[in-house]
């Protein structure tokens, strides 16, 4: 796994528009490369915001839509169109507004769907199958870009510190009991978000900085889901100043006056 890069801006909204022009070029070299790019996205008030502001920048038309596959890390087990799913905010703030191909936006399906929990993991876990290619050298794709926000008690997706979904060794899992409502998600687990080529960990707020400083420490995953989120090829920590207020001095580059 690599080693992360910590990059610090000056405030959420500087933050949410970098990462958003950062995204843009990620996948339009992915797609120059490969003809086709892959993107895990995340929930969360950065995570959508970022997405917002894809949308309002005049550069989002250099990425082909059409040809870039859609996926998310998590999702709240909530029915089609419910405003606390992770889907439903993409599509308000994003996806909505480009010109996507539906084929290629792959999400976690809810109970309106007559799934249970288990069984809608087993079918993201299916779909990603599906799509995983020789080269993946795996179950899932090597996802060009995983976003993933994180919480304050460092939660990365719906993994959260000292739950059975930290040791399950599948792509996707349902996860019960969870801290945070809804109680049951679902979630792909760390060696699902070890198989991205890059993993960007996104986080704004002065109630991060413990939780970034235990992330980039060298704490288990077990007991810090975050210290776990790594990509094979790059790993960033895409911060505000507040989040990034409690790491070492020195480990962080300033990306913002």
């Amino acid at each position: 796994m690599s080693v992360p890069t910590i990059v610090v801006h000056r405030d959420a909204e500087v933050l949410a528009n970098a990462v958003a022009a950062r995204i843009i070029t990620r996948l339009v070299d992915a797609q120059a490369a490969k003809g086709s790019a892959s993107i895990v996205l995340t929930g969360g008030t950065i995570g959508t915001a970022t997405l917002a502001a894809i949308a309002a920048t005049p550069a989002r038309d250099a990425v082909d839509w059409r040809r870039l596959d859609i996926w998310w890390g998590d999702e709240r087990f909530l029915p089609d169109g419910d405003k606390e799913r992770n889907e439903t905010g993409a599509r308000q703030a994003l996806l909505d507004h480009v010109d996507v191909d539906p084929e290629r936006v792959h999400v976690m399906r809810g109970p309106d769907s007559g799934m249970t929990a288990e069984e809608s993991a087993d079918a993201y876990a299916a779909e990603l199958r599906k799509a995983a290619r020789p080269e993946d050298h795996g179950p899932v794709p090597a996802f060009d870009v995983m976003l993933l926000g994180m919480g304050p008690d460092t939660h990365v997706a719906s993994l959260f510190p000292g739950m059975p979904a930290l040791y399950d060794t599948r792509p996707v899992v349902a996860v019960h009991g969870s801290p945070k409502p809804p109680p049951t998600r679902i979630s792909l687990t760390l060696p699902a978000i070890q198989a991205s080529r890059e993993v960007w960990v996104v986080a704004a707020g002065e109630e991060k900085a413990g939780a970034v400083r235990m992330a980039l420490s060298d704490s288990g995953p077990v007991q810090v889901p975050a210290a776990g989120a790594r990509g094979r090829g790059r790993t960033l920590f895409l911060l505000d100043r507040a989040a990034a207020a409690k790491i070492p001095p020195g480990l962080g580059r300033l990306a913002s006056p």
